[in-house]
Protein backbone atom coordinates (compact mmCIF):
# COMPACT_ATOMS: atom_id res chain seq x y z
CA UNK A 1 0.00 0.00 0.00
CA UNK A 2 2.79 2.18 1.07
CA UNK A 3 4.08 2.06 -2.48
CA UNK A 4 0.75 2.98 -3.84
CA UNK A 5 0.32 6.18 -2.05
CA UNK A 6 4.08 6.90 -3.24
CA UNK A 7 3.49 6.75 -6.87
CA UNK A 8 0.22 8.51 -6.43
CA UNK A 9 2.60 10.99 -5.00
CA UNK A 10 4.50 11.55 -7.47
CA UNK A 11 1.37 11.16 -10.00
CA UNK A 12 0.43 14.74 -8.09
CA UNK A 13 3.23 15.87 -8.31
CA UNK A 14 4.38 15.55 -12.10
CA UNK A 15 0.53 16.75 -12.39
CA UNK A 16 0.84 19.95 -10.54
CA UNK A 17 4.13 20.44 -12.61
CA UNK A 18 2.67 19.59 -16.02
CA UNK A 19 -0.12 22.15 -15.40
CA UNK A 20 1.66 24.66 -14.14
CA UNK A 21 4.37 24.47 -17.07
CA UNK A 22 1.18 24.44 -19.15
CA UNK A 23 -0.30 27.38 -18.07
CA UNK A 24 2.89 29.19 -18.57
CA UNK A 25 3.36 28.03 -22.08
CA UNK A 26 -0.25 29.12 -23.48
CA UNK A 27 0.70 32.39 -21.08
CA UNK A 28 4.00 32.58 -23.20
CA UNK A 29 2.58 32.19 -26.96
CA UNK A 30 -0.45 34.52 -26.18
CA UNK A 31 1.81 37.15 -25.30
CA UNK A 32 1.88 38.41 -28.85
CA UNK A 33 -2.01 38.10 -29.42
CA UNK A 34 -3.67 41.84 -30.24
CA UNK A 35 -3.35 44.30 -27.11
CA UNK A 36 -7.05 44.71 -26.77
CA UNK A 37 -8.82 48.08 -27.59
CA UNK A 38 -9.17 49.62 -24.15
CA UNK A 39 -4.91 49.67 -23.68
CA UNK A 40 -4.17 50.47 -27.75
CA UNK A 41 -1.82 53.49 -26.70
CA UNK A 42 -0.65 52.26 -23.10
CA UNK A 43 2.93 51.03 -24.57
CA UNK A 44 4.85 52.50 -27.23
CA UNK A 45 6.44 50.36 -30.01
CA UNK A 46 10.03 50.48 -27.94
CA UNK A 47 8.32 49.93 -24.32
CA UNK A 48 5.97 46.89 -25.77
CA UNK A 49 9.07 45.10 -26.76
CA UNK A 50 10.56 45.97 -23.47
CA UNK A 51 7.50 44.40 -21.74
CA UNK A 52 7.52 41.65 -23.91
CA UNK A 53 11.33 41.24 -23.32
CA UNK A 54 10.58 41.33 -19.59
CA UNK A 55 7.89 38.74 -19.85
CA UNK A 56 9.64 36.24 -21.63
CA UNK A 57 12.78 36.80 -19.58
CA UNK A 58 10.95 36.18 -16.41
CA UNK A 59 9.10 33.00 -17.78
CA UNK A 60 12.51 31.24 -18.39
CA UNK A 61 14.14 32.12 -14.84
CA UNK A 62 10.49 30.71 -13.42
CA UNK A 63 10.60 27.30 -16.05
CA UNK A 64 14.48 27.03 -14.83
CA UNK A 65 12.72 26.77 -10.92
CA UNK A 66 9.89 25.25 -11.44
CA UNK A 67 12.03 21.99 -13.56
CA UNK A 68 14.23 22.39 -10.39
CA UNK A 69 11.93 22.31 -8.18
CA UNK A 70 10.14 19.27 -9.44
CA UNK A 71 13.09 17.58 -10.27
CA UNK A 72 14.54 17.38 -6.75
CA UNK A 73 10.97 16.82 -4.90
CA UNK A 74 11.19 13.14 -7.46
CA UNK A 75 14.48 12.61 -5.81
CA UNK A 76 13.59 13.17 -2.19
CA UNK A 77 10.38 10.92 -3.11
CA UNK A 78 12.57 8.34 -5.03
CA UNK A 79 15.01 7.83 -2.24
CA UNK A 80 12.80 8.70 0.51
CA UNK A 81 14.93 11.09 2.07
CA UNK A 82 12.17 12.93 4.03
CA UNK A 83 11.96 9.26 5.85
CA UNK A 84 15.64 9.68 6.45
CA UNK A 85 15.34 13.13 7.70
CA UNK A 86 12.46 12.17 10.02
CA UNK A 87 14.80 8.88 11.75
CA UNK A 88 17.58 11.25 11.95
CA UNK A 89 15.46 13.76 13.93
CA UNK A 90 14.59 11.04 16.55
CA UNK A 91 18.06 9.92 16.53
CA UNK A 92 19.01 13.79 17.92
CA UNK A 93 16.13 14.40 20.55
CA UNK A 94 13.54 11.81 22.28
CA UNK A 95 11.19 14.62 22.79
CA UNK A 96 8.45 14.05 20.31
CA UNK A 97 7.48 17.82 19.54
CA UNK A 98 11.22 18.34 19.19
CA UNK A 99 11.22 15.67 16.49
CA UNK A 100 8.88 17.43 14.67
CA UNK A 101 9.75 20.87 14.84
CA UNK A 102 13.36 19.45 14.10
CA UNK A 103 12.00 18.04 10.93
CA UNK A 104 10.10 21.93 10.48
CA UNK A 105 13.45 24.09 10.45
CA UNK A 106 15.80 21.75 8.74
CA UNK A 107 12.48 21.32 5.72
CA UNK A 108 12.00 24.68 5.77
CA UNK A 109 15.82 25.65 5.71
CA UNK A 110 16.18 23.36 2.74
CA UNK A 111 13.39 25.37 0.64
CA UNK A 112 14.59 28.40 1.22
CA UNK A 113 18.06 27.49 0.34
CA UNK A 114 16.77 25.87 -2.78
CA UNK A 115 14.46 29.28 -3.68
CA UNK A 116 17.55 31.63 -3.00
CA UNK A 117 19.53 31.62 -6.21
CA UNK A 118 16.52 32.39 -7.97
CA UNK A 119 15.27 35.11 -5.89
CA UNK A 120 18.94 36.61 -6.45
CA UNK A 121 18.95 36.64 -9.99
CA UNK A 122 15.33 37.64 -10.25
CA UNK A 123 16.24 40.65 -8.03
CA UNK A 124 19.76 41.54 -9.03
CA UNK A 125 19.57 40.58 -12.98
CA UNK A 126 16.02 41.05 -14.11
CA UNK A 127 14.74 43.23 -12.23
CA UNK A 128 18.21 45.67 -12.05
CA UNK A 129 17.94 45.38 -15.91
CA UNK A 130 14.57 46.64 -16.15
CA UNK A 131 14.88 49.68 -13.83
CA UNK A 132 12.82 48.16 -10.97
CA UNK A 133 15.36 47.24 -8.23
CA UNK A 134 16.60 49.37 -5.39
CA UNK A 135 17.18 46.47 -2.87
CA UNK A 136 20.96 46.26 -2.44
CA UNK A 137 22.76 42.86 -1.52
CA UNK A 138 22.50 44.20 2.47
CA UNK A 139 18.56 44.47 2.27
CA UNK A 140 18.46 41.61 0.32
CA UNK A 141 20.52 38.87 2.60
CA UNK A 142 18.92 40.36 5.80
CA UNK A 143 15.44 39.92 4.45
CA UNK A 144 16.02 37.11 3.57
CA UNK A 145 17.18 35.65 7.09
CA UNK A 146 13.99 37.80 8.61
CA UNK A 147 11.81 35.92 6.44
CA UNK A 148 13.50 32.61 7.20
CA UNK A 149 13.72 32.86 10.81
CA UNK A 150 10.21 34.85 10.93
CA UNK A 151 8.10 32.12 8.83
CA UNK A 152 10.26 29.24 10.95
CA UNK A 153 9.39 30.14 14.31
CA UNK A 154 5.88 30.82 13.85
CA UNK A 155 5.50 27.69 11.81
CA UNK A 156 7.13 25.66 14.47
CA UNK A 157 5.22 27.22 17.30
CA UNK A 158 1.58 26.76 15.08
CA UNK A 159 3.17 22.95 14.41
CA UNK A 160 4.19 22.28 17.99
CA UNK A 161 1.08 23.08 19.35
CA UNK A 162 -0.84 21.04 16.82
CA UNK A 163 1.70 17.52 17.81
CA UNK A 164 0.31 18.61 21.43
CA UNK A 165 -2.55 18.42 20.67
CA UNK A 166 -2.62 15.44 18.84
CA UNK A 167 -0.76 13.68 21.62
CA UNK A 168 -3.51 15.32 23.97
CA UNK A 169 -6.74 14.71 22.13
CA UNK A 170 -6.07 12.24 19.53
CA UNK A 171 -7.68 11.93 16.53
CA UNK A 172 -10.34 14.87 18.09
CA UNK A 173 -7.54 17.11 18.01
CA UNK A 174 -8.25 18.76 14.69
CA UNK A 175 -11.32 20.24 16.87
CA UNK A 176 -9.14 22.05 18.84
CA UNK A 177 -6.08 22.36 15.92
CA UNK A 178 -9.08 24.42 13.99
CA UNK A 179 -9.63 27.01 16.79
CA UNK A 180 -5.90 27.43 17.59
CA UNK A 181 -5.43 27.99 13.71
CA UNK A 182 -8.23 30.32 13.15
CA UNK A 183 -7.30 32.37 16.07
CA UNK A 184 -3.90 32.62 14.75
CA UNK A 185 -4.66 33.65 11.50
CA UNK A 186 -7.53 36.39 12.94
CA UNK A 187 -4.63 37.73 15.32
CA UNK A 188 -1.90 38.30 12.40
CA UNK A 189 -4.60 39.31 9.96
CA UNK A 190 -4.91 42.09 12.75
CA UNK A 191 -1.40 42.50 13.82
CA UNK A 192 0.29 41.66 10.73
CA UNK A 193 0.67 45.37 10.19
CA UNK A 194 2.19 46.21 13.31
CA UNK A 195 4.31 43.47 14.23
CA UNK A 196 5.90 41.79 10.54
CA UNK A 197 5.90 44.73 7.98
CA UNK A 198 8.23 46.89 10.52
CA UNK A 199 10.60 43.96 10.36
CA UNK A 200 11.15 44.45 6.51
CA UNK A 201 9.91 48.33 5.90
CA UNK A 202 9.24 51.69 8.06
CA UNK A 203 5.80 52.43 7.99
CA UNK A 204 5.29 56.42 9.04
CA UNK A 205 2.02 57.82 8.98
CA UNK A 206 0.95 59.99 6.03
CA UNK A 207 1.91 63.76 6.84
CA UNK A 208 -0.73 66.64 6.80
CA UNK A 209 -1.26 68.14 3.00
CA UNK A 210 -3.08 67.56 -0.14
CA UNK A 211 -2.91 63.82 -0.55
CA UNK A 212 -4.10 63.19 3.12
CA UNK A 213 -6.82 65.98 3.37
CA UNK A 214 -7.97 64.54 -0.33
CA UNK A 215 -7.71 61.14 1.40
CA UNK A 216 -9.95 61.90 4.47
CA UNK A 217 -12.94 63.70 2.34
CA UNK A 218 -13.50 60.75 0.23
CA UNK A 219 -12.88 58.36 3.42
CA UNK A 220 -16.07 60.51 4.86
CA UNK A 221 -17.85 60.52 1.97
CA UNK A 222 -17.98 56.34 2.11
CA UNK A 223 -18.99 56.60 5.48
CA UNK A 224 -15.47 55.78 7.10
CA UNK A 225 -13.69 56.74 10.08
CA UNK A 226 -10.51 55.53 9.54
CA UNK A 227 -7.84 57.73 10.93
CA UNK A 228 -4.73 55.65 10.44
CA UNK A 229 -3.32 56.57 7.07
CA UNK A 230 0.66 55.15 6.49
CA UNK A 231 3.01 55.48 3.96
CA UNK A 232 5.55 52.68 3.90
CA UNK A 233 8.88 53.20 2.14
CA UNK A 234 8.32 50.53 -1.16
CA UNK A 235 11.33 52.34 -2.57
CA UNK A 236 13.36 50.41 -0.36
CA UNK A 237 13.09 47.68 -2.48
CA UNK A 238 11.41 48.61 -5.95
CA UNK A 239 10.14 50.96 -7.99
CA UNK A 240 6.65 49.42 -8.35
CA UNK A 241 3.94 50.99 -6.38
CA UNK A 242 1.20 49.68 -4.33
CA UNK A 243 -1.83 50.15 -1.71
CA UNK A 244 -3.73 48.60 1.31
CA UNK A 245 -6.34 48.33 3.96
CA UNK A 246 -5.09 45.91 6.71
CA UNK A 247 -6.20 44.79 10.18
CA UNK A 248 -9.66 44.63 11.73
CA UNK A 249 -11.58 46.38 14.15
CA UNK A 250 -9.82 49.20 16.07
CA UNK A 251 -6.78 47.75 14.46
CA UNK A 252 -7.38 48.83 10.87
CA UNK A 253 -5.34 51.02 8.92
CA UNK A 254 -4.23 52.31 5.14
CA UNK A 255 -1.16 51.77 3.86
CA UNK A 256 0.32 53.69 0.48
CA UNK A 257 3.88 52.55 -1.09
CA UNK A 258 5.87 56.18 -1.11
CA UNK A 259 6.53 54.57 -4.97
CA UNK A 260 2.01 55.43 -5.55
CA UNK A 261 3.20 59.63 -5.25
CA UNK A 262 6.11 59.16 -7.96
CA UNK A 263 3.47 57.56 -10.33
CA UNK A 264 0.15 58.79 -9.64
CA UNK A 265 -2.04 62.35 -9.50
CA UNK A 266 -3.82 62.81 -5.80
CA UNK A 267 -6.74 62.04 -7.60
CA UNK A 268 -5.57 58.67 -8.79
CA UNK A 269 -4.43 57.93 -5.64
CA UNK A 270 -7.75 58.10 -3.67
CA UNK A 271 -9.34 56.19 -6.62
CA UNK A 272 -7.14 53.18 -6.41
CA UNK A 273 -8.11 53.82 -2.31
CA UNK A 274 -11.54 54.05 -3.51
CA UNK A 275 -11.07 50.09 -4.51
CA UNK A 276 -9.83 49.02 -2.17
CA UNK A 277 -11.92 50.75 0.42
CA UNK A 278 -14.73 48.59 -1.92
CA UNK A 279 -13.25 45.85 -0.42
CA UNK A 280 -13.66 46.54 3.28
CA UNK A 281 -17.19 47.57 2.50
CA UNK A 282 -18.14 44.24 1.28
CA UNK A 283 -16.24 42.17 3.46
CA UNK A 284 -14.17 40.82 1.41
CA UNK A 285 -11.17 40.01 3.73
CA UNK A 286 -13.42 38.86 6.37
CA UNK A 287 -14.93 36.60 3.92
CA UNK A 288 -11.75 35.51 1.78
CA UNK A 289 -10.32 34.82 6.14
CA UNK A 290 -13.49 32.47 6.96
CA UNK A 291 -12.96 30.44 3.54
CA UNK A 292 -9.33 30.03 4.84
CA UNK A 293 -10.47 28.52 8.25
CA UNK A 294 -13.01 26.68 6.72
CA UNK A 295 -10.87 25.11 4.35
CA UNK A 296 -8.05 24.56 7.18
CA UNK A 297 -10.78 22.75 9.24
CA UNK A 298 -11.64 20.58 6.20
CA UNK A 299 -7.95 19.57 5.81
CA UNK A 300 -7.54 18.93 9.38
CA UNK A 301 -10.88 16.41 9.26
CA UNK A 302 -9.73 14.89 6.28
CA UNK A 303 -6.31 14.68 8.34
CA UNK A 304 -7.61 13.44 11.16
CA UNK A 305 -9.11 10.27 9.90
CA UNK A 306 -5.98 9.26 8.08
CA UNK A 307 -3.26 10.25 10.81
CA UNK A 308 -2.81 6.69 12.35
CA UNK A 309 -2.59 5.09 8.94
CA UNK A 310 1.06 4.04 8.78
CA UNK A 311 1.54 4.13 5.05
CA UNK A 312 1.22 7.41 4.87
CA UNK A 313 5.11 7.24 6.34
CA UNK A 314 6.16 4.88 4.65
CA UNK A 315 5.12 6.35 1.55
CA UNK A 316 7.75 8.97 1.96
CA UNK A 317 10.64 6.50 3.29
CA UNK A 318 9.23 6.33 6.63
CA UNK A 319 9.91 3.38 9.42
CA UNK A 320 7.88 4.13 12.09
CA UNK A 321 4.66 5.92 13.01
CA UNK A 322 5.16 9.92 12.16
CA UNK A 323 2.82 12.82 12.93
CA UNK A 324 5.05 14.98 10.68
CA UNK A 325 5.54 12.79 8.06
CA UNK A 326 2.04 11.62 7.80
CA UNK A 327 1.10 15.47 7.70
CA UNK A 328 3.66 15.81 4.56
CA UNK A 329 2.55 13.02 2.88
CA UNK A 330 -1.43 14.11 3.52
CA UNK A 331 -0.51 17.61 1.96
CA UNK A 332 0.63 15.64 -1.44
CA UNK A 333 -1.87 13.76 -2.22
CA UNK A 334 -4.44 16.36 -1.24
CA UNK A 335 -3.00 18.46 -3.81
CA UNK A 336 -5.22 17.76 -6.27
CA UNK A 337 -8.31 19.20 -4.90
CA UNK A 338 -6.31 22.38 -4.88
CA UNK A 339 -6.03 22.32 -8.45
CA UNK A 340 -9.72 21.76 -8.85
CA UNK A 341 -10.36 24.62 -6.73
CA UNK A 342 -8.10 27.16 -7.91
CA UNK A 343 -10.97 27.67 -10.84
CA UNK A 344 -13.36 28.36 -8.30
CA UNK A 345 -11.41 30.76 -5.39
CA UNK A 346 -9.72 32.54 -8.45
CA UNK A 347 -14.04 33.09 -9.84
CA UNK A 348 -14.49 34.64 -6.20
CA UNK A 349 -11.78 36.69 -6.01
CA UNK A 350 -12.54 38.58 -9.40
CA UNK A 351 -15.78 38.82 -8.52
CA UNK A 352 -14.38 40.80 -5.42
CA UNK A 353 -12.58 42.78 -7.78
CA UNK A 354 -15.47 44.02 -9.92
CA UNK A 355 -17.31 44.52 -7.05
CA UNK A 356 -14.33 46.64 -5.53
CA UNK A 357 -14.25 48.92 -8.52
CA UNK A 358 -17.73 49.21 -8.88
CA UNK A 359 -17.87 50.93 -5.22
CA UNK A 360 -14.99 53.40 -6.57
CA UNK A 361 -17.07 54.10 -9.57
CA UNK A 362 -20.06 54.69 -8.05
CA UNK A 363 -18.28 57.42 -5.80
CA UNK A 364 -17.13 59.10 -8.87
CA UNK A 365 -13.76 57.82 -9.08
CA UNK A 366 -14.20 55.37 -12.17
CA UNK A 367 -12.19 57.54 -14.82
CA UNK A 368 -9.74 58.45 -12.36
CA UNK A 369 -9.08 54.44 -11.27
CA UNK A 370 -9.04 53.62 -14.81
CA UNK A 371 -5.84 56.08 -15.29
CA UNK A 372 -4.58 54.89 -12.17
CA UNK A 373 -4.66 51.58 -13.15
CA UNK A 374 -3.25 52.53 -16.64
CA UNK A 375 0.18 53.96 -14.99
CA UNK A 376 0.81 50.75 -12.75
CA UNK A 377 0.05 48.57 -15.44
CA UNK A 378 2.67 50.53 -17.66
CA UNK A 379 5.54 50.88 -15.46
CA UNK A 380 5.51 47.16 -14.17
CA UNK A 381 5.54 46.11 -17.90
CA UNK A 382 2.08 43.84 -17.00
CA UNK A 383 1.42 41.64 -19.28
CA UNK A 384 -2.04 43.49 -21.00
CA UNK A 385 -2.83 39.67 -23.13
CA UNK A 386 -2.77 37.08 -21.16
CA UNK A 387 -4.06 33.58 -22.11
CA UNK A 388 -7.68 33.45 -21.46
CA UNK A 389 -7.79 29.84 -19.80
CA UNK A 390 -4.91 30.85 -17.54
CA UNK A 391 -7.27 33.77 -16.43
CA UNK A 392 -10.18 31.35 -15.77
CA UNK A 393 -7.83 29.48 -14.02
CA UNK A 394 -5.37 31.25 -12.12
CA UNK A 395 -5.85 34.83 -12.13
CA UNK A 396 -7.06 36.20 -9.05
CA UNK A 397 -7.73 39.62 -10.45
CA UNK A 398 -9.59 40.30 -13.89
CA UNK A 399 -7.25 41.40 -16.61
CA UNK A 400 -6.50 45.45 -17.03
CA UNK A 401 -9.04 45.27 -20.44
CA UNK A 402 -11.60 43.52 -18.15
CA UNK A 403 -11.51 45.99 -15.29
CA UNK A 404 -11.57 48.75 -17.61
CA UNK A 405 -14.65 47.63 -19.56
CA UNK A 406 -16.79 46.58 -16.58
CA UNK A 407 -15.74 50.36 -14.79
CA UNK A 408 -17.72 52.41 -17.72
CA UNK A 409 -20.12 49.78 -17.63
CA UNK A 410 -20.82 50.89 -14.00
CA UNK A 411 -20.12 55.01 -15.15
CA UNK A 412 -22.73 54.28 -17.83
CA UNK A 413 -25.12 53.10 -15.04
CA UNK A 414 -24.64 55.76 -12.75
CA UNK A 415 -25.19 58.49 -15.41
CA UNK A 416 -28.44 56.71 -16.28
Amino acid sequence: MAKTLLLLIVAFVTLDFVVSSVLSWLNTKWMTHPVPPELEGLYDEEKYRRQQDYMRTNKRVSLIARCVSFALTLVILGFGLLGWLDNQCKAWTEIPVLQVILFLVIYNLFNTVIGLPFSYYSTFVIEERFGFNRTTHKTFWLDAIKSFVVSTVLSAVLMGVVYWLYQTFGQQFWIWATLVCAVFMIFFSMFYSNLIVPLFNKQTPLPEGELRDAITAALKSFGSRFKDIYIINGSKHSTKANAYFTGFGPKKRIVLYDTLQDRMTNEEIVAVLAHEFGHYKHRDTFKSLLMSIVMVAVNLFVFSLLVNNPDLPAALGGTAPSFILALVAFSLLFSPIGLLLDPATSAISRRAEYRADAFAASHGYGESLISGLKKLASHALSNLTPHPLVVWYRYSHPTLAQRIRAIRVSNNKDND
